[in-house]
């Protein structure tokens, strides 16, 4: 026979276990809302782009670098203009061919203001064992013949290339086989140095639009 307490302690062992599972999902839920940056973002790629949205970060001016004609300069050398950033390396036959793909279209598409000296686009190598100037100038002619607007460098030091990583959010892991795996985006910096906005690859029309907004305000 059942007894007064086997009667009471059943829906309470059911309530028990409703409020332990609404606690777990409020804890779950927000954890998600932590990691997720407020529910904005659902992975590390498109939360470090709501990041820069938000408050958008001064790039490393000071590292050294190495163009395609073997000249020294600096990413502070290049402020007053617009510049897109990409990083890449020479050897790469897919997502960097698309990268410069683009590069080389955009290039096409902005003459004018390139011509105006408003935006230049750069493309920055990881890869400080072999992209050596020459072959930093292969890359860029794989592409198009040699033009003011779009230039290629390499990071002097180890130190300087991991500032540049850490600032642009790059990724890159050797994948034992001679090549990298690694993150891919086109990167905006403004005139004063700062990391606005990022798109990307593939997104060439919408780099362009905002190029666009950015110099006719």
């Amino acid at each position: 026979m059942m007894t007064t307490s086997d009667h009471m302690s059943a829906p309470t062992a059911v309530l028990r276990t409703v409020v332990l599972t609404v606690g777990l999902l409020l804890v779950g839920v927000a954890g998600l809302g932590v990691a997720t940056d407020g529910f904005h973002a659902f992975t590390t790629e498109t939360a470090r782009r709501v990041a820069v949205h938000r408050n958008p970060p001064a790039v490393p001016a000071t590292v050294p670098l190495v163009n395609q004609d073997g000249v020294h300069f600096t990413l502070a050398d290049l402020q007053g203009k617009w510049v897109l950033v990409d990083f890449v390396y020479t050897r790469c036959m897919t997502i960097c061919t698309v990268l410069g793909a683009d590069f080389a279209q955009l290039e096409r598409e902005l003459a004018e203001p390139i011509a105006q000296d408003r935006i230049q686009l750069l493309s920055i190598s990881f890869d400080l064992a072999r992209d050596t100037p020459a072959e930093l100038a292969s890359y860029l002619t794989r592409f198009r013949g040699a033009g003011p607007g779009w230039q290629a460098a390499i990071p002097l030091t180890d130190d300087g290339l991991a500032r540049l990583e850490d600032a642009f959010g790059i990724t890159v892991i050797p994948d034992k086989m001679g090549g990298y795996t690694h993150n891919a985006a086109i990167h905006l910096v403004d005139p004063t140095g700062r990391l606005v906005d990022i798109f990307d690859l593939g997104q060439r029309d919408q780099v362009r639009a905002a190029l666009q907004r950015e110099l006719a305000s």
